[in-house]
């Protein structure tokens, strides 16, 4: 079943979605990973110590970390982190399948970013990270009739970290946002698990007034960077979009697309190219280029 952060849609495709599957990340010990790292960068960087302290050292737990965090990178004269500390915590801390949502994402850039050491590193630096849990917020703000609230955590969002996600659109668990610089995702799109994501990737639409007219996109999938989904496209589970690339039609499981228009130039090397991060484009072994 869905987690209760995403509602079940009637028709089409995305009624077999796979959003925030079962069998995540340990949090407490994600968190604990969290503090025993940022106690040793306290030590060795004096200059940190605050921001750490603030963040992490002084937090009982990932919920109440993930609103600081937030709250100081989003504060501003409409709304002030004295406002936004409070209402964002309280947001994590009630709602767990929130604060393991993020976890996976941690998890996921740990595993899949080779600038990335430890899960410290996305909490306090990373905006793809951020920007990712700001639309969490704003996906549970939309879903429990918030709509203004979850628009101003939008606007927030693209504003401070030049990320573009719509609160109604719906994504899983395990995502990376690598970069993150000019990531447009449209009101009706669908990102599965295990998807990782480049910068400047549109998920837009076709020019339709209403109804489904955003991508797609399945688990396993390798977006590259300047990739852009255009209408009601599918990318099928496993599949690996080139950057640079513009999509007008689906694209089958397990194949590489690439070029403007995207055309078919292989099979994916991987079963889930997300998670592999090889960009290259090619086929395995023994299969020929159409």
């Amino acid at each position: 079943m869905e987690s209760k952060q995403h509602k079940a849609e009637a028709g089409g495709s995305e009624n077999n979605v796979r959003l925030c599957q079962p069998g995540g990340t340990d949090v407490a010990g994600l968190w604990k990973c969290v503090k025993d790292d940022a106690a040793v960068v306290a030590a060795a960087e004096p200059q940190l110590r605050s921001l750490l302290e603030d963040v992490v050292i002084g937090q009982p737990c990932l919920g109440a970390a993930l609103g600081v965090r937030l709250a100081r990178k989003l504060a501003r004269e409409d709304m002030t982190r004295g406002e936004l500390a409070p209402l964002l915590a309280g947001i994590f801390q009630g709602e767990d399948h929130l604060v393991a949502s993020a976890a996976r994402d941690l998890r996921a850039i740990v595993e899949r970013d080779p600038a990335c050491d430890s899960p410290l590193q996305p909490l306090l630096f990373f905006k793809g990270f951020m920007a990712i849990s700001t639309y969490r917020v704003s996906h549970y703000l939309w879903t429990h009739g918030r709509k203004e609230l979850a628009l101003y955590f939008q606007s927030l969002a693209s504003e401070v970290f030049a990320v573009d996600i719509h609160p109604a659109a719906r994504i899983g668990c395990g995502i990376l946002l690598d970069h993150a610089t000019s990531f447009v995702v449209g009101e009706t799109a669908i990102i599965e698990d295990n998807v990782s994501i480049l910068h400047e990737v549109t998920l837009g639409g076709s020019g339709k007034q209403t109804g489904d007219r955003h991508p797609i996109v399945r688990s396993g999938v390798l977006l590259g960077a300047g990739a852009k989904i255009l209408g009601r496209v599918e990318i099928g589970e496993g599949a690996k979009v080139g950057a640079g690339s513009v999509v007008l039609m689906d694209v089958a499981p397990h194949t590489t697309v690439a070029g403007v228009p995207a055309q078919v130039v292989g099979v994916s090397r991987e079963d889930a190219p997300a998670l592999e991060m090889d960009q290259r484009l090619g086929c395995r072994s023994g299969e020929s280029r159409d």
